[in-house]
């Protein structure tokens, strides 16, 4: 498959554990898996070509959509890109269903999930995100594409794509926006269409992943009730039963399959389940 220029953006997370590097995915956000090995970098979750403290503060103080705006440049060189086995595992898993004719990218952001799209969809393929920013960077790398900058609670689309895939967006919707988002996808799909994303497995309670994510949420709740514009990013609003639930509610018909190209964990659970959920077909 061609790269695309994604393989070289990776490199040097590539060399971090595959066990570190996939540990944060059972967030909802697969890409937030950087090594953090102590002194790589001077910031240890970041490349050096990464922003910088300063610029990530200036997104954090920063709407979602202003926010991503200010990191798009350097999107690529951080942790919260999906890694490319992420991406590969969900291609590899959606294979066997397909071949797909039209593909949509749900918060494409820079465009990484359009890689899983172009291995499976044998017609155009569509990105959709309300970051200009963002959606620069991913016309850059894929000219070839159709770019859509929209809100994705209120998607411009009907009954256009047999398959929707969607990378880590989940945290940046609160639970009540979570309908909204799913209706639009449901549209937008054709009878008998698939909507699919990956999703984790939580941190046991014993986990320092566990505390780290929920000390992340705690903070945003207190910046968010102190400061405005919000900047929406939760890692743990988005469980699989409760994603389920709303994605039954909106129309769909739910099942997972697992990921077993990302590995399992300590106790031989799975790290990861692609979530699985098709629109009703014509009679």
């Amino acid at each position: 498959m061609p790269d695309h220029g994604y393989g070289p953006r990776l490199r040097e997370r590539a060399k971090c554990p595959s066990t570190l590097r996939l540990a944060l995915g059972a967030v909802g956000d697969p890409g937030l898996t950087a090594c953090l090995a102590p002194g790589k970098y001077p910031w240890a979750m970041f490349s050096p070509q990464g922003p910088s403290l300063r610029e990530l503060a200036m997104q954090a103080l920063s709407s979602v959509e202003g926010g991503y705006d200010l990191l798009a440049p350097k999107f690529d060189h951080t942790p919260f890109r999906t890694p490319d086995d992420v991406l590969d595992a969900t291609a590899g898993a959606l294979r066997p269903l397909g071949p797909f004719a039209r593909g949509l990218d749900v918060c494409t952001g820079t465009g990484a999930g359009m890689r899983v799209l172009e291995s499976l969809c044998q017609g155009p393929i569509t990105g959709v995100d309300f970051s200009t920013g963002m959606l620069a960077r991913a016309r850059r790398a894929n000219p070839d594409a159709t770019w859509v900058r929209a809100d994705v609670r209120a998607l411009p689309f009907a009954e256009a794509f047999d398959l929707a895939v969607s990378f880590g967006a989940l945290g940046h919707f609160l639970p009540a926006e979570r309908p909204a988002l799913f209706a639009g996808v449901y549209r937008a799909l054709r009878p008998g269409g698939v909507f699919a994303f990956p999703i984790g497995a939580p941190p046991p309670i014993t986990s320092g992943w566990y505390w780290a994510l929920l000390g992340f949420d705690l903070a945003m709740r207190v910046r968010n009730a102190l400061w405005r514009p919000a900047f929406v990013m939760y890692y743990r609003t988005c469980p699989l039963h409760a994603v389920r639930n709303d994605l039954t509610a909106s129309g769909f018909t739910v099942t997972t399959v697992p990921l077993t190209a990302l590995g399992r964990r300590e106790d031989g659970s799975l790290r990861y389940r692609l979530v699985l959920a098709r629109t009703a077909s014509l009679p």
